[in-house]
C-alpha cells in the first residue's frame, strides 16, 4: 500500500469496538466488523465479511481484500464508528 494510515485512528477504531462491540470468539464485534488482536496483543486486526486488516508494530499493516469497492466500503465502516461512537 502506498498511503500510509493514521495510527491512531485505527488503534481508536479498534478501541471503539472493543468498548462498544458484542465480545464474541475471542474478539469483539460492533456495526459489521470484528476486531482482536493475537496472543501478544502487538498486532490489531479489523475485518468484515470482504476485508482484512492487519495492524502491528511499527505501523506496518497490510489489507487483505478482492475487489477495491470493498476496501473503500470496509473503510466507510470504520469512519462510521469512528463517528458514532
Amino acid at each position: 500500500m502506498q498511503n500510509e494510515l493514521d495510527s491512531r485512528f485505527i488503534l481508536g477504531v479498534f478501541e471503539k469496538i472493543r468498548q462498544h462491540g458484542e465480545a464474541q470468539d475471542n474478539g469483539y464485534f460492533l456495526d459489521g466488523v470484528k476486531a482482536y488482536t493475537d496472543m501478544d496483543g502487538y498486532t490489531v486486526f479489523l475485518e468484515d465479511a470482504k476485508v482484512s486488516l492487519r495492524f502491528g508494530f511499527h505501523n506496518q499493516y497490510h489489507y487483505d481484500y478482492q475487489h477495491a469497492d470493498h476496501l473503500e466500503q470496509f473503510e466507510k465502516k470504520l469512519h462510521a464508528i469512528d463517528k458514532q461512537y
